[in-house]
């Protein structure tokens, strides 16, 4: 979004209709993101309300030496993980996202329509693979979560993480089999 840089720097200098284009823009993936992460709609809504928030102080420190979206991700990230620092996690990822499916659900879901068996059985599967990214340690399922279901470059969620792409590769390549194991399992 070419723009985001724009609307940034008018919100900074204060206008507060460029800010909230920014959230309007952005709100529903970084709920998602905060979903995903901590398994709890109201959890999520919380992480996202406190993003918007350090955010909106942090405009005025902005460096412009990412996209606005990759620091907004990199915010309702860091918002997350500190929530799930707070407390024992208890992960559910059954909870539908404000459109009623996720990005995972989208694309098992596309194609030809299998007819209402089929449909039953895609959906079972999309709740499995929810449910075991739900039980994937933290620093696994961050990573999955941005790159997988979010579909951030390498270097977009590195740049979220503040970590390099040979790091990133590796923790991806650890979840992938960490998920696997667990859908196994089941």
């Amino acid at each position: 979004m070419s723009d985001d840089a724009d609307l940034l720097t008018r919100a900074a200098a204060g206008d507060d209709a460029a800010f909230g284009a920014l959230v309007r823009r952005h709100t529903p993936r970084m709920y998602r993101v905060a979903l995903r992460i901590t398994g709890s709609t109201a959890e999520a809504e919380d992480v996202v309300q406190d993003s918007w928030l350090a955010a909106w102080r942090s405009l005025a420190s902005f460096r412009h030496e990412s996209a606005v979206s990759t620091w907004l991700y990199r915010v309702v990230t860091n918002s997350a993980l500190a929530l799930l620092r707070r407390r024992r996690p208890t992960i559910s990822l059954d909870a539908p996202e404000p459109d009623g499916r996720s990005t995972l659900d989208s694309a098992l879901l596309a194609g030809a329509d299998p007819g209402p068996e089929g449909r039953v059985v895609r959906a079972e599967e999309v709740d499995a693979v929810l449910r075991a990214i739900g039980r994937l340690e933290v620093s696994q399922r961050v990573p999955l979560v941005l790159r997988e279901l979010e579909g951030l470059s390498y270097e977009e969620v590195a740049d979220v993480l503040d970590v390099n792409v040979g790091a990133l590769r590796s923790r991806l390549h650890r979840a992938r089999v960490a998920l696997l194991a667990e859908l196994r399992e089941r």
